[in-house]
C-alpha cells in the first residue's frame, strides 16, 4: 500500500512537471507569456480537465511559498533607505487606490442584488491584487525596478498589509453566534501583528548577518542554501503567526538583508526554488477553476468578471492620473492590476467560516477571482499588440524645435549621461533628444532638458539642430537604429563630427565603413580597465600595468585596422589566447620576467 501511495505521488509530480514543460514554452512561443501557459496547463491536468491531478488546494497552499520567495528576492533589491523613500507611494498612493476601489467594487456587488455585508466582502476581496501574477509579468518585462514598476510594487505592499484589518472587519460583520468564544479582539490582533513585525526587524538587525558570517566560514554550500530557506520560511511563518501575510514577512526579511555582503549568494540560492514553486502556484490556480460552478452560474460569473475588472481598472486609472502618472503608465497599471488575487481566497474562507457569505457565493467569487487572474496575462498581451500601433502620448515632454546647441546627444541613457559631462565641462551648449518619455522625465530633476524625438528620422535631426552641431554623439543602445542614424547624419549633416557608440566589434566595423569619425565600443574601455587591475593583482607596478594596457590597446587598434581592410579574421595573429600563444617574443619576455621575480 505504501509503495502504491508513493507511486501515485510520483505520478502527480511528473504530471505537474510535464504540464509545465509542455504548456509554458508553447504559450511563450506564441507570445502569450509563461503565466497563461501555467494556468492553461493546470486547467488541462486538473479535476475539471483530464483529471490527472485532483488536489488543487493543497498544491496552491504549498506553492504559495513561491510567491513568498519571490517577495524575498524583491526585498533583497530594496535597501531600507529606498523603501523609506517609497513611503509616500506605499501609504499615500496605496491607500487612495484601495479605498476608492473597495467603495466602487462594493457598489458593483450591491448592483448584483447582494446585501451590503456580502458586497463588501466580495469587493474587498477583489481589491487584493494578485501579487504572483503582477510580479511575474513585471519580472518578464524587466520593470520591477523601473519607476512605474516601483509604484505598482508599493501598492501591492500596502494591499498585503490590509489582510489583518480586513479579517477584523469580517469578524465584526459576522453574526454573534458564528464567532468563536475565544476569538481575539481586533486590538489583540493588531498588537500581535506589531509584535511579530518588531521581532522580525530585531532578528534582521542583530542575528541574520552574524549567522551568515559563521556559516560562510564553515564553507558548506548546502548549509548556506538551507540557511537561506530557513530565513525565508521562518520570516513567513512569523508573519503568519502574527496575522500578517507570509509574503510580507519574506519581503521584510529580504529588505533587512539587502545591504548584507551575502545578498547575491542568498538570491542565487533561493532563485531555483522560487521559480519552480511560483510555476507550481499558477498550475494550482488553473486546476482550481471549478468548471462545474462556472457552467451552472456562467452568466453571473461572466458578468461579475467583466463588471469587477472594468470597475477596478477604471478606478486604478483615475487614481493614477490623480497622482500625476502619464496616460500610458495609468493604462498599464489599470490593465495589470485589474484582477483579484490569492489573498482573496483567505478572506473568503474566513467569511465563509463566520457565515458572512454562503458556500454558493464563495464558489462563485472564487471562480471570478481565478478567471480574472487567468485573463490578466492575456489582456496584457492584447494591449501590448494593439497598443503598439498607437502614438505615444508625450505627457510632460516636448518635441525638439529649432534647437541651437553646438553638441547634439542622441539617447540619454547611462552612456549619454556620462558622455555629456565632458562637453559640459568644456562649456558646450547641449541639445539632447531621446525616444523614451520615462527617461526624459527622469532626467529633468537632475538639471537636464531632454526633448522627445527619434534620432533615426531626418526631420527630427533638423529640428534638434543637427545642422548647427559641431559634434553629434549617438549614444542609444539599439544597434540597428544606431546604424540608420549614422547613415542619415553622414548624408544630411556632413559638417558634424560623429562620435558613436557601437554594440560590439562587428558593429564597430560596420560603422567605420559608414565613415563615422569616432567609434567607441561600449564595453571596450571598461574591459581594458578590468584587465589592468588584474595585471596589478599579479604583482605589476602601476606603471607596468598601464604600459601593458596601452600595449593591448595598440595591438587591438592594429587588429581592428586589419579587419577593416581584409575581414573579420585578418587580425587573428595579434590576439592573445590561452590555448596557443601567438606572440612568442612578448610571451618569452613575460615568462623571463616572472622567473626573475620568483
Amino acid at each position: 500500500m505504501a509503495a502504491e501511495g508513493n507511486a501515485s505521488q510520483l505520478t502527480s509530480i511528473i504530471t505537474l512537471l510535464g504540464a509545465a514543460v509542455i504548456a509554458v514554452p508553447l504559450f511563450k512561443r506564441f507570445g502569450l507569456g509563461s503565466v497563461l501557459g501555467y494556468l492553461a496547463g493546470g486547467l488541462a491536468i486538473g479535476p475539471y480537465g483530464l483529471g490527472l491531478v485532483n488536489d488543487a488546494q493543497t498544491i496552491i497552499h504549498i506553492a504559495e511559498l513561491g510567491v513568498v520567495m519571490f517577495l524575498f528576492v524583491i526585498g533583497l533589491e530594496m535597501k531600507p533607505s529606498h523603501l523609506w523613500n517609497l513611503r509616500a507611494q506605499i501609504f499615500g498612493l496605496g491607500s487612495m487606490q484601495v479605498l476608492l476601489c473597495a467603495t466602487l467594487l462594493t457598489a458593483v456587488s450591491m448592483a448584483f442584488g447582494f446585501s451590503w455585508q456580502v458586497s463588501f466582502v466580495c469587493g474587498a476581496g477583489f481589491v487584493l491584487t494578485s501579487t504572483a501574477v503582477v510580479m511575474q509579468v513585471l519580472a518578464e518585462r524587466g520593470d520591477i525596478l523601473a519607476p512605474r514598476g516601483q509604484r505598482i510594487v508599493s501598492i501591492l505592499l500596502f494591499e498585503d498589509l490590509l489582510i489583518v484589518p480586513l479579517l477584523a472587519i469580517v469578524a465584526f460583520l459576522a453574526p454573534a453566534d458564528a464567532l468563536p468564544v475565544a476569538s481575539a479582539s481586533p486590538w489583540q490582533r493588531v498588537g500581535l501583528a506589531v509584535l511579530s513585525l518588531a521581532a522580525l526587524v530585531g532578528a534582521g538587525l542583530w542575528l541574520l548577518n552574524p549567522l551568515f558570517r559563521v556559516l560562510a566560514k564553515a564553507k558548506a554550500r548546502e548549509v548556506m542554501t538551507a540557511a537561506a530557506l530557513l530565513v525565508v520560511l521562518g520570516a513567513a511563518l512569523l508573519m503568519e503567526l502574527g496575522g500578517l501575510s507570509m509574503a510580507m514577512g519574506a519581503f521584510m526579511a529580504g529588505v533587512l538583508l539587502s545591504e548584507s555582503t551575502f545578498r547575491h549568494q542568498l538570491e542565487a540560492d533561493i532563485e531555483p526554488f522560487r521559480g519552480l514553486l511560483l510555476g507550481l502556484f499558477f498550475l494550482g490556480v488553473g486546476m482550481a477553476l471549478n468548471l462545474d460552478v462556472v457552467g451552472r452560474n456562467w452568466q453571473l460569473i461572466a458578468a461579475g468578471v467583466v463588471a469587477l475588472m472594468i470597475a477596478k481598472a477604471a478606478c486604478i486609472y483615475a487614481v493614477a492620473r490623480l497622482a500625476k502618472s502619464s496616460h500610458a503608465d495609468a493604462v498599464d497599471r489599470a490593465i495589470l492590476m485589474a484582477q483579484g488575487g490569492e489573498f482573496a481566497f483567505v478572506l473568503f474562507a474566513e467569511a465563509l467560516k463566520l457565515r458572512v457569505i454562503t458556500p454558493e457565493v464563495n464558489a462563485n467569487m472564487t471562480a471570478i477571482i481565478v478567471l480574472s487572474m487567468a485573463l490578466t496575462p492575456l489582456v496584457v498581451v492584447l494591449y501590448k499588440r494593439l497598443g503598439a500601433a498607437q502614438a505615444i502620448r508625450l505627457d510632460g515632454v516636448e518635441a525638439p524645435k529649432d534647437l541651437q546647441g553646438n553638441v547634439l546627444i542622441i539617447g540619454f541613457g547611462r552612456v549619454g549621461q556620462i558622455a555629456s559631462q565632458g562637453p559640459l565641462a568644456r562649456g558646450a551648449q547641449l541639445s539632447i533628444i531621446d525616444s523614451d518619455p520615462d527617461a526624459i522625465r527622469a532626467a529633468e530633476p537632475y538639471g537636464f532638458k531632454v526633448y522627445y524625438g527619434d534620432g533615426a528620422r531626418t526631420d527630427v535631426l533638423h529640428a534638434a539642430g543637427a545642422h548647427h552641431a559641431q559634434a553629434i554623439l549617438v549614444c542609444i543602445d539599439d544597434k540597428d537604429a544606431t546604424t540608420r542614424i549614422v547613415e542619415n547624419i553622414q548624408r544630411e549633416f556632413p559638417q558634424s563630427v560623429v562620435v558613436t557608440r557601437a554594440f560590439d566589434r562587428q558593429h564597430a566595423l560596420e560603422l567605420i565603413k559608414l565613415d563615422a569619425h569616432h567609434v567607441v565600443r561600449e564595453t571596450f574601455e571598461s574591459a581594458l580597465q578590468m584587465g589592468q587591475h588584474a595585471v596589478a593583482a599579479l604583482g605589476a607596478t602601476d606603471d607596468e600595468a598601464a604600459a601593458i594596457t596601452e600595449r593591448v590597446r595598440k595591438r587591438d587598434t592594429e587588429r581592428f585596422e586589419l579587419e577593416d581592410v581584409s575581414g573579420v579574421f585578418a587580425g587573428r595573429a595579434l590576439l592573445l589566447g590561452n590555448i596557443e600563444h601567438i606572440d612568442p617574443p612578448d610571451h618569452s619576455r613575460h615568462a623571463a620576467a616572472n622567473t626573475a621575480k620568483h
